[in-house]
């Protein structure tokens, strides 16, 4: 998609009702000043009432009115493009939300079943194991079971506007026309015989009820059948409204037929005709519990509320991308960001689909997808990734990796548990078979058995011994997933599924091998061996597991062992292995330069609206790694402190070990910079309250969201409080302080490290919103605070002086820039940098998006704890130059890594840059390459005498 345009900075935008369109449109000049060319807006498509995020879209054709409407963002768009930018938009391609009202499609499907025009636009089973549920969707929505709800008279019959529906709570389900007439018949003889044969209602009625009577049923599969249920219907339902309107009489009859079907508590009896007319719909009501065995339709990994889409059907496709291809090629979006594209059928196909419909109006496309370890990006149209992948290869260059085993070690003295990584991986996501995707594991183990009775060879297997077969493999996948198509299984899929098996056949030597060898069969289909009709039934197959293995590899690793496994929490990141305790210098460089190659215009992110822990608080407890004998005697010293604190639930401490291990890392990562007092305040105390809420719910491991302990819950939060406001607070405070300042002052450093290392690398660098002073956030919903724009704005409408081409002299910019650093705790020097790095890209983009990466070697003592590179483009260069590793190099001084502490450290450069100048663009002041033995030299004391880094350019001659 080389013809689109392509951002050179994007900023996020999380949009809501609480920050519209016309928010956005309001600090449009600030970002403008910032340096920022494009807004990366959260999805803004009507969503869910309240939604605070978008991506529970319920109409694919309208924007949404909570964030202005149509109106707003015409006049949003107006004004990014008088200001020189563009859009990217994020869309949902996987799911919708199932809000039964303002969802039309899901309205639709519950009202007329397999009927709807639009069943095939929802990943729905609707021939399930379960007899029960042939021909029905399972709806778990109640707080309690079924009979309960009912007895309880929870579930009303409604009459609205022609309609019948089911209230439960605020919402409402349609019921199937064709089931009004047993509602409405009961009593209307005797009202007949009140009102007279000559009333026009008396006329008009039975003929609606007879034609409903004649509507084809739900499950009828006949097209023409199908086409006249729906005409009938809608007609029906529109003359039933208007005789409603004008018949005080029908009125009061279909009220009084509502009243017969709406039971009295206390009386199950009552509520039978009520279960019997539920029994008769194309859905099923159920406890909201009974959605992890049987639910038979896919969902947004376990999430009951968002129901998964076929983009595959070409009419859902149409449907669903009218309204965003009208606005890319109305000029109004330049590009998409993708969501969750690993949740699709076929990722490749949907891909070259969309291509097709932009036509001549390619946009920017980038996908949310997840890479492994080793793993690369498939070749698919698009430019590449939303930037977890570069997230991580940076991350692990701010970790020592000396100190891994140092880590380990108190890690496991402290919580008594050294399970390595791998295996707490293995079992999270073991347990999520077993509890929130269990029914998707029992679908695929079905089709799998049916596959086995129609191979002679394989019939013998059992249902069980398949579906453990296949728990196992996917539990061992070492990827998202693999991407078999029409066209077969690539080389690399095949190793990623023999890998997988392998793994599973070592962990369970008790199971007879030959089923796994069937499963190979089934993810690896062979036409020659199995025939045409074999090979696509098992190809489908595959496709459909495919689907499986990306949430059971979020839910299990993201969502559960991230929350379980905290040796270093900076690394428990989307797409991170915290088994890789740091990483080198020149394997970033090699990270780069594929970058460059193979997706030059892919998305660089360090902080998002999915990250674990802001990108400011992550710096921070990377530097956990460069004082490891230290951070142990703390660590130790705190939980003295704090025992008092603790409590016993059931025989065992709440919180344990291994949770107070993640709350002092967590305390050391946020603690507000500016916050230098004694105190926590009340603030801090509640969002710190509502982590470790969410992180214990995640680990599953003393409680849940599906099973919660409320006692250890309660302990939690009292240990939180009592550690951060009790009586002992302010000896643990004062303890805990001049450490946690320590790490803050090297975590400045790294931040301002990884700030400028993301500006200049190969791709398009996103700046979350708010993070251009530090980003301390905790998970969402924390990360999703408001931001406070005017105080943003008069910061940088103040320091403009220091970022203009003309005005302050060399010597005046370095006394502020040193000012400052010395002052960093209100996050100028970051919001700085930030903007002199995003208008250096805006001045030179071709240097950024389409130059050259060549990696700059540091010599010397300090040589490790350097990073730099150049960008050419021409000949026109830019060199980033940023320390890593800082405190452990200025452990003896505590002082920031700058001039002299390099001693004759210097970066070597090509030879063609010997004599050459360079303007800092931070400081103003001009270097100059000296010549050396083998070309180019600077040397680091020179570049790095007021800031810890640097950005040098060189205009073309």
């Amino acid at each position: 998609m080389s013809s689109a345009r392509v951002p050179v900075t994007t900023y996020r935008l999380q949009l809501q009702s609480a920050f519209t369109f016309d928010d956005a449109r309001a600090i449009v000049p600030y970002l403008a000043g910032l340096g920022v060319t494009d807004v990366y807006a959260s999805p803004f498509f009507r969503a869910k009432p309240g939604s605070t995020h978008g991506y529970d879209v319920c109409d694919f054709g309208q924007l949404n009115p909570e964030l202005g409407g149509d109106t707003a963002f015409e006049a949003l768009a107006a004004a990014l493009t008088e200001h020189g930018m563009g859009v990217v938009a994020d869309f949902v391609p996987n799911h919708m939300g199932v809000e039964p009202v303002l969802n039309p499609w899901w309205r639709d499907v519950l009202e007329h079943g397999q009927a709807s025009p639009h069943a095939a636009f929802f990943d729905i089973d609707w021939d399930p194991e379960k007899p029960e549920l042939v021909g029905k969707v399972l709806l778990p929505f109640l707080g309690e079971h079924y009979g309960k709800v009912l007895d309880a008279g929870e579930l009303s019959l409604a009459y609205e506007l022609g309609e019948l529906v089911v209230r439960y709570g605020d919402l409402t389900r349609p019921i199937d026309p064709k089931c009004y007439p047993s509602v409405f018949r009961p009593g209307f003889g005797e009202l007949l015989t009140e009102i007279g044969d000559d009333d026009i209602a008396a006329r008009e009625f039975p003929s609606i009820l007879t034609a409903l009577d004649n509507t084809p049923a739900a499950t009828d599969r006949d097209p023409a059948h199908i086409t006249e249920r729906l005409r009938e219907c809608r007609f029906a339902k529109e003359r039933l409204a208007k005789l409603v309107e004008s018949s005080p009489r029908i009125a009061e009859h279909v009220g009084r037929c509502l009243a017969a079907y709406n039971g009295t508590p206390g009386d199950p009896d009552s509520f039978d005709a009520l279960h019997e007319l539920l029994e008769r719909q194309s859905y099923r009501l159920a406890n909201w519990k009974t959605a992890a065995h049987e639910i038979n339709y896919r969902r947004f990994f376990d999430i009951n509320q968002l129901a998964g889409l076929r983009p595959e059907n070409e009419e859902a496709f149409v449907a669903m991308h009218a309204l965003i291809v009208r606005l890319v090629r109305e000029g109004k979006v330049h590009g998409l960001r993708l969501d969750h594209v690993d949740g699709l059928f076929d990722p490749a196909g949907y891909l070259r689909r969309l291509r097709q419909e932009l036509g001549d109006h390619p946009a920017y496309v980038v996908v949310e997808k997840i890479l492994s370890h080793g793993e690369t990006l498939p070749a698919w149209a698009m430019e590449g990734t939303t930037g977890y992948d570069f997230l991580n290869d940076l991350s692990r260059l701010f970790v020592r990796p000396r100190s891994a085993r140092r880590l380990r070690r108190l890690h496991a003295r402290f919580t008594g548990t050294a399970d390595p990584f791998p295996d707490v991986v293995y079992e999270c996501k073991k347990l999520i078979t077993w509890t929130s995707l269990a029914a998707e594991l029992n679908v695929l183990a079905h089709a799998l058995n049916r596959l086995s009775e129609g191979d002679r060879r394989a019939r013998d297997f059992t249902l069980d011994s398949l579906r453990e077969a296949l728990r196992e493999v996917a539990v061992c996948f070492p990827v998202y997933r693999t991407y078999a198509d029409a066209d077969g299984v690539s080389d690399g899929d095949r190793r990623v599924i023999d890998d997988a098996i392998r793994k599973a056949r070592r962990r369970n030597p008790a199971t007879e091998a030959s089923v796994f060898e069937f499963v190979r069969e089934c993810l690896i289909p062979d036409p020659e061996k199995h025939g045409e009709e074999g090979y696509r039934s098992r190809l489908k197959f595959a496709m459909k597991f495919q689907q499986y293995t990306g949430p059971l590899q979020a839910k299990g690793v993201e969502d559960t062992a991230f929350y379980r496994y905290h040796v270093l929490d900076s690394l428990n990141e989307v797409g991170g292995e915290p088994n890789r305790l740091g990483s080198t210098v020149a394997q970033f460089h090699r990270a780069n330069a594929q970058r460059r190659d193979r997706t030059p215009h892919a998305m660089l992110s360090t902080a998002t609206h999915d990250t674990k822990r802001g990108e400011d608080a992550r710096a921070r407890i990377h530097v956990l790694s460069e004082l490891p004998r230290t951070w142990s005697k703390r660590v130790r010293e705190w939980a003295t402190i704090n025992a008092g604190c603790r409590s016993e639930e059931d025989g065992a401490a709440a919180p344990d070990r291994n949770d107070e291990y993640l709350f002092y890392q967590t305390l050391v990562g946020c603690w507000p910079a500016a916050d230098v007092g004694p105190t926590a305040s009340p603030e801090l105390v509640t969002r710190l309250c509502d982590y470790m809420q969410k992180a214990l719910k995640e680990a599953k491991a003393n409680t849940s969201w599906i099973t919660p302990n409320e006692a250890y819950d309660k302990a939690t939060r009292a240990f939180v409080e009592g550690v951060l406001t009790g009586p002992r607070s302010a000896s643990f405070l004062a303890r805990f302080l001049p450490f946690q300042r320590r790490v803050a002052r090297a975590g400045v450093v790294n931040s301002l490290a990884q700030l400028v290392l993301k500006a200049a690398s190969p791709g398009v660098p996103d700046f979350y919103q708010g993070t251009e002073l530090w980003d301390l956030s905790l998970v969402d919903p924390d990360n999703r605070r408001p931001v406070d724009y005017p105080a943003r704005e008069a910061m940088l409408t103040e320091m403009e002086p220091w970022l203009g081409d003309t005005g302050a002299s060399q010597a005046d910019q370095e006394n502020e820039v040193a000012y400052r650093l010395d002052n960093w705790a209100d996050g100028r020097i970051k919001l700085f940098v930030t903007a002199a790095a995003m208008r250096l890209r805006r001045r030179c983009p071709d240097v950024f998006l389409n130059g050259e990466y060549i990696p700059l070697p540091a010599e010397g003592r300090a040589g490790d704890h350097a990073v730099a590179f150049a960008r050419r483009h021409g000949d026109e260069w830019v060199i980033a130059v940023a320390p890593r590793l800082s405190e452990t190099l200025t452990r003896r001084t505590r002082a920031l890594p700058l001039g002299g502490v390099w001693g004759l450290t210097h970066l070597r450069l090509p030879a063609e840059l010997a004599g050459r100048t360079f303007r800092n663009v931070l400081t103003r002041a001009d270097v100059r390459a000296v010549n050396g033995a083998d070309g180019g030299r600077l040397r680091l004391a020179d570049i790095l005498t007021v800031c810890p880094v640097a950005l040098l350019h060189s205009a073309p001659a």
